[in-house]
């Protein structure tokens, strides 16, 4: 299984091909297999920032909020979100098709979404990312994300104050 789940049954995920056995790459799969997936500590990691928590719910198969892991809310995301892009009612896949009148509204909730992962991302595993020395990589698809999502209104202010101090960094407040 990778990483929180992802690449399990999704098309816009996949595992990378395994690394030939005895290499690095193989000692670092066995070692992230071994301490990622040895308890439940994967289990007890939350989707939240400092003053802001955030449930999982998606209307159809799970229609009142309910509190998950960050891997478990991370799987449910992508999951939701390839529905939502295979859903041919919403993305129609035919030149000339109409999109329907809802369209935006459910683009706003994707990026809404997605902008909640990257607020847990941010307030729970920077440090990581900085010792890794992988942050100027994040910032970078952050800011790609914020603003594309700023320039076409796609999350509204109230939604971004978990990383409003970033964003300001970024762009003119929004």
């Amino acid at each position: 299984m990778s990483l929180f789940g992802l690449g399990r049954n999704q098309r816009t995920f996949r595992p990378k091909k395994s690394a030939p056995s005895g290499s690095k790459g193989a000692q670092l799969r066995k070692h992230i297999d071994a301490t990622l997936g040895s308890g439940n500590l994967r289990e007890a990691l939350w989707i939240s920032s400092t003053r802001y928590e955030y449930r999982w719910a998606d209307g159809v198969q799970i229609k009142k909020p309910i509190e998950v892991s960050a891997p478990k809310y991370v799987e449910y995301l992508m999951d939701w979100i390839e529905s939502q892009l295979d859903d041919e009612s919403i993305f129609p896949q035919k030149l000339g098709a109409p999109f329907p009148s809802n369209f935006k509204e459910v683009v706003k909730t994707i990026f809404k979404r997605l902008f909640r992962v990257y607020a847990h991302i941010y307030h729970s595993h920077f440090q990581k990312i900085v010792s890794l020395k992988e942050e100027a990589h994040l910032n970078t698809c952050f800011k790609h994300f914020i603003l594309f999502t700023c320039e076409f209104g796609l999350i509204d202010k109230k939604e971004l104050g978990p990383l409003q101090e970033l964003i300001d960094s970024i762009i003119v407040p929004y």
